[in-house]
């Protein structure tokens, strides 16, 4: 029931605050909110407050100006080319990409053309020259383009009733040593490849970051010397649960991973014999992105036909593309440029990421 009301609110919040707000608006109203508000809707996530209580900041924004619902908006361009996540058989244009591209048709009212590519790079490059004006993105190649390119976030899927998921430091009950995520420096240590997100780049990224691990030099060799350097030994298991039977079995004093992996992956009793030691923070989930140089006008209409796939009966056009239950307004800052900052501490690994999805390999 909680899921269901959490899911009307975010819809309402949708709806009526922020389907006339623009992207500029978004990015100076920053500033502007209140330390509470901010504070509540980071709660709010975690579920530490209640829905009224984020709403209630919501309504503050928007009856103290900090959220202008007036706009007039229109698509200035007689074609939109959007982009989608890469797949093996990008000449296939699927039913489910179809029948986006036709709702979009529909509400635009111009020509829309899905471009379904091998890898990311087409995307960014596309991007870069105006030949692809918007995409969906994955969230470590979506820091890279706005990087590259200046593309801009402005819509994240909400999956499971949230933006995000936690990165989380996994040890055995019967281990002590480690309490925090500094504890894991010296140990031997499993994530679950050099491009998992939660289980490499949020935490390598923070000891990077908060200072507990120097990468001498600019590449990716810098970057496994530092783990040789730094580390007991580790290993790339190939994903959470493979890393988490290596620290069940004791191979391992240390499995990185997300926080619902052990439950989602491993029976009972396997499960009782880890705990999680700490959670290191939030991985976002994926994003739709606009090239920097669409108009604030088409970029506006776009966005508002984007948030009716949160309507029931739209809704599983968007489900069937990703998954996803809905799509809410957001920008590249609040949303990927914390974890970005982990991407760009880590020497090397920003083309890693990109032949990760590279799906002509």
């Amino acid at each position: 029931m909680k899921q269901k009301l959490t899911f009307s609110i975010i819809a309402a919040i949708t709806v009526i605050s922020f389907t006339a707000i623009s992207f500029d608006q978004i990015v100076e109203a920053q500033s502007l909110v209140p330390d509470w508000i901010k504070t509540n809707a980071a709660w709010w996530v975690e579920g530490s407050v209640d829905d009224q209580t984020f709403l209630n900041g919501i309504e503050f924004l928007v009856e103290n100006g900090i959220i202008d619902l007036s706009s007039g908006k229109s698509v200035d361009v007689d074609i939109l080319t959007i982009g989608l996540i890469p797949i093996e058989k990008a000449d296939e244009l699927t039913p489910k990409a179809l029948a986006f591209e036709q709702f979009l048709e529909k509400k635009l009212g111009v020509d829309v053309e899905i471009v379904v590519p091998t890898d990311y790079e087409i995307i960014i490059e596309g991007m870069r020259f105006g030949h692809i004006d918007a995409a969906f993105m994955d969230t470590g190649p979506a820091w890279i383009t706005h990087k590259r390119t200046g593309a801009e976030v402005v819509l994240a899927e909400l999956v499971a009733g949230k933006v995000n998921y936690q990165a989380t430091v996994w040890a055995r009950v019967d281990d002590n040593s480690i309490q925090t995520i500094k504890d894991t420096i010296g140990k031997k240590v499993a994530f679950t490849s050099i491009t998992g997100s939660s289980g490499f780049v949020r935490p390598m990224g923070t000891l990077v970051t908060e200072g507990y691990i120097d990468i001498e030099g600019n590449d990716i060799v810098a970057l496994k010397m530092a783990l040789t350097k730094n580390f007991e030994s580790y290993t790339f298991a190939g994903g959470y649960k493979a890393a988490l039977k290596l620290l069940i079995n004791g191979n391992v004093d240390v499995a990185f991973g997300s926080d619902i992996a052990a439950q989602k992956y491993l029976d009972l009793e396997d499960q009782a014999k880890i705990r999680a030691v700490t959670q290191i923070g939030p991985v976002p989930s994926h994003v739709f992105m606009v090239n920097v140089d669409m108009s604030e006008s088409t970029r506006d209409a776009l966005v508002d036909a984007l948030i009716e796939l949160n309507y029931d009966e739209n809704n599983e056009i968007l489900k069937n593309l990703y998954g996803a239950e809905a799509l809410v307004p957001t920008t590249t800052s609040m949303h990927i440029g914390e974890f970005g900052t982990f991407i760009d501490s880590l020497t090397g690994l920003d083309q890693q990421i990109l032949d990760k999805y590279n799906k002509s390999k």
